[in-house]
């Protein structure tokens, strides 16, 4: 009886993975049909979205499937934008070259700092991130001559052919979109599947033979990586840079998108982001303390939904289809 309970099951498991899919693409073609019906602000706000959605996919690439307590991911996101801006303001190198070195540079960041923290667990690790990622803050807050100090650099010369907002809006929904099948891509490949092993279980994963710094690491790298991409897609938005994004509290931020939206679910990052962004940018222009409603937010989210709100609804829906199950086994 309990061969023909997880057979009926997985047709379940499969129509709602296929209702996913159907919502996706759905939202998909909305999103590119919808620019000719908006407002510049309201075309402005879902780029914001796509963009932060993008960085937050990235922190839960390590923190979700990595089990890694990443608590200062906002370093390579600064890092990949400055990057873009120091040399299209400092060297005379055409724009598709800065766009390429961002996301390298900022895997490199990744590379040096990971290589530390992942001889550490836990919360040693985490706070081996906020160490590190504040002193590259601290680098690029003092160092004037170069980026500009606190007042940060701006006025960053883009081509004309991406200075409208509709075609930062289209860059931005085609970024996310590659970059997320990338990153689904790697989250069932092999290498994946082993990262969340040593996520789950370091000690059996360590005695068949897994390198679980090497993979760690590889891990740190490629988040670290698409963090760059996104401070690239935040430049074409702002056209401007500033120290603040690579302080913690920007982290904090990501790390609550994560939170919000549901770290076992790969798209939970991408729902955190939009709510996130809405309550900053439209709430924060009828309430002066918005954090405050933030903080009631994060109240109910951690009294109410620990497992984010996708996470809560993929977990109904498992339960409904088990009890379902279970009920048409018992029936049998």
């Amino acid at each position: 009886m309990s061969t023909l309970g997880l057979q009926k099951s997985k047709p379940g498991a499969e129509r709602m993975f296929s209702a996913s899919r159907v919502i996706l693409l759905v939202l998909l073609i909305i999103a590119i049909v919808l620019p000719p019906f908006l407002s510049p602000y309201y075309l402005y706000l879902l780029t914001t979205i796509m963009m932060t959605a993008l960085l937050a996919a990235s922190l839960n690439f390590v923190l979700g499937y990595g089990g890694l307590l990443q608590l200062h991911h906002a370093v390579f996101f600064g890092v990949g934008a400055y990057t873009v801006a120091l040399v299209l303001t400092k060297t005379s190198w055409p724009f598709w070259t800065a766009v390429i070195a961002a996301p390298i540079v900022a895997g490199f960041f990744a590379l040096l700092i990971g290589w530390f923290c992942v001889r550490l667990r836990g919360l040693y690790f985490g706070m081996l991130t906020l160490a590190l990622g504040q002193l590259v803050w601290a680098v690029v807050y003092k160092w004037r001559s170069l980026t500009g100090g606190d007042d940060g650099i701006h006025a960053i010369p883009v081509p004309d052919y991406l200075a409208s907002p509709t075609s930062v809006y289209y860059v931005n929904l085609a970024v996310l979109v590659i970059s997320l099948i990338i990153l689904y891509v790697i989250v069932k490949s092999p290498f994946g599947l082993t990262l969340v092993a040593t996520r789950d279980n370091p000690v059996r994963s360590q005695s068949v033979g897994v390198n679980i710094r090497r993979h760690q690491l590889a891990a740190f790298v490629l988040a670290g990586f698409f963090a760059g991409v996104s401070g690239v897609l935040f430049v074409l938005i702002e056209q401007s840079v500033s120290p603040s994004l690579l302080y913690w509290s920007k982290s904090a931020e990501i790390l609550i998108m994560c939170l919000l939206g549901g770290m076992a679910v790969f798209m939970g990052p991408t729902l955190g982001a939009a709510v996130l962004v809405i309550l900053s940018m439209v709430v924060g222009t009828y309430i002066d303390y918005w954090l405050l409603v933030l903080g009631l937010v994060l109240l109910l989210l951690v009294l109410f939904l620990p497992q984010g709100v996708l996470g809560f609804l993929q977990e109904k829906l498992s339960g409904r289809k088990t009890g379902e199950g279970g009920e048409r086994d018992a029936a049998s």
